[in-house]
This record gives C-alpha cells, sequence and structure tokens, in this order.
C-alpha cells in the first residue's frame, strides 16, 4: 500500500544514522480486522500532541524500509517508535489516550487514517466526508454525524489520492472527480478542490462482508417469501431483466442476488464504472472503464465494454449502471442470443424506466423512429424490477414488472408483484405487504415450462393470490 506522502512542515532532514532505524521485511501476513471503538470529539490538544508526534515519527522512521513490510509488523514497528517518542518528549496522557493515538497514527501511516475505524463497522452502509471536520454515516437507513475529523484537508486529500491511487486512477486539480474502489469492492466517489469549496468531499458506499442473499433480503422485508421465489426464477430461466430505483435504493445488492440463481455453468461478463458486483458464479470475467490519461487519451467507455463483450463468448452480459448510450448495445445484446442479461437504471417507477431508456437512445445520436425504438425495447427486456428506499430508511422492492408488447405506439406493461403501504407503527417504521395482481401466467411462462419451472412458478403465484385474500 502507498504511504501518505507527507506534509511540507514534515520533509525536514533526516535525523542521524544513529537515530534512523532499519527494518527488514519477513514474509507478508494479512491484516487483522481492526476491532471497533466508540467515536468520540478530541479535544484540539489532543490534535497538537499527534501532530508533533507524527512529525517526530516522519523524521526517524526509515519510509523506504518500513514500505516492505507487512502490514502487521509495520504496525509493530510504528507503535514501538511512537512509545519511544512519547515518552522521550513526557507528553502527558494516559494509557487510553495513549492507546487511541497509537491506533490513529499507525491508521494514518499504513491504512486510511480516521476513516478505518468507521471501515470496520460492518453496520454501516454510506460514509459520507464533507471536508476535513465533518463526517457522516448512513446505518440502518438513517444518516447521522460523527466524532471523526481529519488532521485537515491535506490528510483527507492525501487519503482520497491513496484510495484512488490503488485502482490506477488519480484526484487533482486538473482531474478533481473520480469514481474507485476499496479492495473490498465498496464504491468511492471522490471530488476534490477547487470544485468542492470546503476541503474534498469523499463518498464511500460499502459493502457487507457478508455477501447477501434473496432469503436474507426475506427476513429484512424488502420482498415477501413468494415474491422472493419468483424473482428466483426470473433469475433461473434467463429473462433480461432492468433493475431500477433511485440513489441508495439498493438497486446493485439486489442485481448480486439475482446472479446467484445463474447456473454455475455460464460465462457471465460484467462491465462497470468502478467494479463493485459480488456475482456469486465461478465462471465471471470482469471489466472496468477506464477515464482519459493526463492527455485525454486512452479512454474507455461502457459502450466499448459493451461492444467488445460480444466478441467473448458471452452467456449472460451484466452492466452494473446504465446511464448513456450503451444502454442501445446493451438492449441489442438482450436480442441477439444473450438471453438473461440484466442492467440497472435510475429511475423512479417501472414506466418512467422505459422513458429513461428511450431518451438514453436519443442521446447516443441514433436517428430511430419512436416506435422502432420502443419495438426494440419491447424485444429486448422482459422485466423490470423496481426498488425503492421509503421514507423511513427501509429498502423495498416496489414492483416487479413484464414488458409485454405493444398497442399501436405505446408499451404495454403488467405489474406482478406490487408493494402497499398500510400506514406506520409507533415507531415511524412504514408497515406494508407485497401483494400479486392475480396474474396467473405471466408473459415468461414460456421460458418457466422450458426450464422446468412452470409449477414452482405457479404455486409462488397463487401462494400470493391466497394471501391477499
Amino acid at each position: 500500500m502507498p504511504l501518505d506522502p507527507p506534509r511540507p512542515a514534515e520533509t525536514r532532514a533526516a535525523a542521524p544514522a544513529a537515530q534512523r532505524r532499519s527494518v527488514e521485511a519477513p514474509p507478508t501476513a494479512p491484516r487483522p480486522e481492526a476491532p471497533r471503538k466508540p467515536q468520540r470529539e478530541r479535544s484540539e490538544g489532543y490534535y497538537d500532541t499527534k501532530s508533533q508526534v507524527f512529525s517526530a515519527l516522519i523524521d526517524t522512521i526509515d519510509l523506504s524500509q518500513l514500505a516492505k513490510l507487512d502490514q502487521e509488523s509495520a504496525r509493530e514497528e510504528i507503535r514501538d517508535i511512537v512509545n519511544d517518542i512519547i515518552a522521550i518528549k513526557n507528553f502527558a496522557m494516559s494509557i487510553a489516550e495513549q492507546e487511541e493515538l497509537l491506533e490513529d497514527i499507525c491508521n494514518d501511516v499504513l491504512g486510511y487514517g480516521p476513516l478505518e475505524p468507521l471501515l470496520a463497522r460492518d453496520d454501516i452502509a454510506d460514509i459520507m466526508v464533507n471536508g476535513s471536520k465533518n463526517v457522516y454515516i448512513e446505518v440502518n437507513g438513517k444518516v447521522e454525524q460523527t466524532g471523526v475529523r481529519f488532521r485537515d484537508n491535506q490528510q483527507l486529500l492525501n487519503i482520497c489520492q491513496r484510495i484512488v491511487s490503488q485502482v490506477g486512477r488519480r484526484v487533482d486539480e486538473s482531474s478533481p472527480i473520480c469514481d474507485a474502489r476499496l479492495p473490498d469492492g465498496s464504491r468511492v466517489n471522490v471530488i476534490a478542490p477547487p470544485l468542492a469549496i470546503d476541503g474534498a468531499a469523499l463518498t464511500i458506499r460499502k459493502f457487507k462482508k457478508d455477501k447477501l442473499t434473496l432469503d436474507q433480503l426475506v427476513k429484512f422485508g424488502a420482498i415477501s417469501p413468494e415474491g422472493a421465489e419468483v424473482l428466483k426464477i426470473i433469475g433461473r430461466v434467463r429473462c433480461n431483466v432492468i433493475i431500477s430505483g433511485g440513489t441508495g435504493s439498493g438497486k446493485t445488492t439486489l442485481l448480486n442476488c439475482l446472479t446467484n440463481y445463474v447456473d454455475r455453468e455460464e460465462r457471465v461478463i460484467t462491465c462497470e464504472d468502478s467494479a463493485e458486483l459480488q456475482l456469486q458464479q465461478p465462471h465471471v470475467v470482469r471489466l472496468e472503464t477506464r477515464p482519459p490519461n493526463l492527455e485525454g487519451e486512452g479512454e474507455v467507455t461502457m459502450r466499448d465494454l459493451v461492444k467488445n463483450c460480444l466478441r467473448m463468448r458471452p452467456e449472460r452480459i451484466i452492466v452494473g449502471e446504465v446511464r448513456g448510450p450503451e444502454v442501445f448495445d446493451l438492449l441489442q445484446a438482450m436480442n441477439t442470443g444473450h438471453d438473461g442479461s440484466m442492467g440497472t437504471i435510475h429511475s423512479n417507477s417501472p414506466r418512467e424506466c422505459l422513458n429513461r431508456i428511450e431518451s438514453m437512445i436519443a442521446m447516443g445520436g441514433y436517428t430511430l423512429p419512436q416506435k422502432t425504438v420502443r419495438e426494440i425495447i419491447v424485444g429486448s427486456i422482459d422485466v423490470i424490477i423496481q426498488a425503492a428506499r421509503l421514507r423511513d430508511g427501509s429498502r423495498r422492492i416496489t414492483h416487479v414488472t413484464e414488458v409485454i408488447g405493444m398497442e399501436g405506439d405505446v408499451i404495454i406493461t403488467q405489474d406482478l408483484i406490487l408493494y402497499n403501504i398500510k400506514g406506520e407503527d409507533q415507531n415511524g417504521r412504514l408497515l406494508g405487504q407485497h401483494v400479486s395482481t392475480g396474474v396467473g401466467r405471466p408473459g415468461f411462462w414460456d421460458r418457466a415450462r422450458y426450464y422446468g419451472e412452470e409449477q414452482r412458478l405457479a404455486n409462488a403465484l397463487e401462494a400470493m393470490e391466497r394471501q391477499a385474500e
């Protein structure tokens, strides 16, 4: 992992050779998971002490040798030196404060600084850093402020650069917007000054360490057990699926869950802006777009990746997020023998999803008649699954909708499953129920029969109808 470059105040002359420590590199070992600690507000005196200790550490330690160590050994080396510095400078600190200081400095040098305790927590969905002094997190659908802060805006920017450099990208004044990912697949967005007025803005969409399944979504109430059975069949029988929803509604999570029901023998190719899908298949090829370099050359767009997929013998193509003209290439792939392809799109309802697809095709400069575009959409997409984040912070699948055909120039859809909100409890949590619309034979019935799943599908739909009665 690249080291945080020292601040200008820290680039002083090296200490005499007698004071400088040199360490040898043992074999690498995995870094243990950091324990969760409560975050509390720290005083200015704490940060002054930390700054002095950090400066003395940079003057004392041999960074080139430290870079050769594994995480465990490097942390032990840093802890030893910091303890010596605290003793020599005679800082008045309690044992608890000293432990906090040791952990903070190790995180600053080797990890992601103040973000490390937050990244170690599995209950956090989003981390939002608005400059060096304001850090917010989302827990259980609610946003709350934390006591975490950075030393200054330069430390925050250094950590942003460390994150994006791990995936071969950069963020600076000439390229102030960047999408990247953490080693665990968590999605990262950075927007740096001068575009961000109050210091760099960092947003991390965290993924749980354990991959979610549809059965777990049932426990969370995102879908009913019968609805989950229908979704499993949709994934199994190679329906072409678009997952629609707003920001933070759980589109990517749902896409990951659906892929669990793809046959293990199928070759799946994914295309993403920053690789975040955690597919649960053995035969997966993951592709990622590339931004232009300093000279403005070498860019590889989503459309380039989707086109190239067609030459890689895919059985299914999955596009992490469709947001431009590449939707046309995805529809063409769905329409030419790559059944079971999937993608996600930002929209508020299944009908609006279809309108957005039309708009994105027009953005690509295609001069096709409107009716032709709609015929392509109808011939390509089988099912639209709508995910939503409700006002109480819960995430629900609100529609499972089929694209049936056309009447005149209008695309005809029919809802299979709807989520009806009935009210809220005393704690403000919304109460609702997934209900069947009474469709006994959906449009993909023949597909289900081809795969031997028609009886399961009929049973699931009948069970939902009985519940509605």
